[in-house]
């Protein structure tokens, strides 16, 4: 079995993904004996997190949503120059909260664009420039959670950190879920779904699982 270097969390809104990912971090250095890098998306370095700080912004008229998908595209590209691959090639193991999955789900599913399309101009951002190979983790926990629960959750516990994707209605929240489920389905061996409606204890003994079984 392929030992997962690159970890990357995905999830809808009110998974509870920062949570998960902070409380496992100690087990992943212990499992793998390896410096570890803890990454974001959009975000990871200056010029990422620029751009991350501009999506983040209420903005009217709104973004279009094909800005939307180039803007993140630029964002990831910068994060796999300068932050994951130099990791990587050091010998780090790299944790990313949120990385390509999160384009296709929110945009290419949520706003309507097509999976497809969106994979397409996602294949030069995660491209390798020395080798043309694509960059993609090993491992990809997805934390599944319904809509509601999540939305739920948001409004109740981060009503200072709403922000425009928060707001979206709950179609487009339903089809982003759906897109990751699919996405699921179709890529089982590197993306482990995880019930995120169970206690935390158990979220994170079922994600220390799959860690451990990538590691053994």
């Amino acid at each position: 079995m392929t030992k997962a270097n690159f970890i990357s969390f995905e999830g809808p809104e009110g998974a509870g993904k920062t949570t998960v990912i902070q409380s496992v971090l100690p087990e992943i250095e212990k499992l793998t004996q390896k410096p570890v890098l803890l990454t974001r998306e959009p975000g990871g370095n200056a010029m990422a997190e620029a751009i991350r700080n501009l999506l983040k912004v209420q903005t009217e008229p709104a973004i279009d949503s094909w800005t939307e998908v180039f803007l993140l595209a630029a964002s990831r590209r910068e994060h796999v120059i300068q932050t994951i691959l130099p990791a990587l090639k050091a010998g780090h193991v790299v944790v990313s909260d949120r990385y390509l999955d999160s384009s296709l789900a929110y945009q290419g599913g949520g706003r309507g664009l097509g999976l497809e399309k969106v994979q397409k101009i996602n294949d030069f951002a995660i491209m390798d420039p020395k080798t043309g190979q694509a960059v993609m983790p090993e491992l990809t926990i997805y934390l599944d959670l319904p809509v509601a629960e999540g939305l739920e959750r948001i409004f109740k516990n981060r009503t200072d950190k709403i922000d425009r994707l928060d707001q979206e209605s709950l179609a487009f929240h339903e089809k982003v879920r759906q897109s990751y489920l699919a996405l699921a389905e179709d890529n089982p061996k590197r993306i482990k779904r995880v019930d995120a409606t169970q206690s935390k204890e158990k979220v994170l003994e079922d994600v220390k699982a799959i860690i451990a079984k990538n590691w053994r």
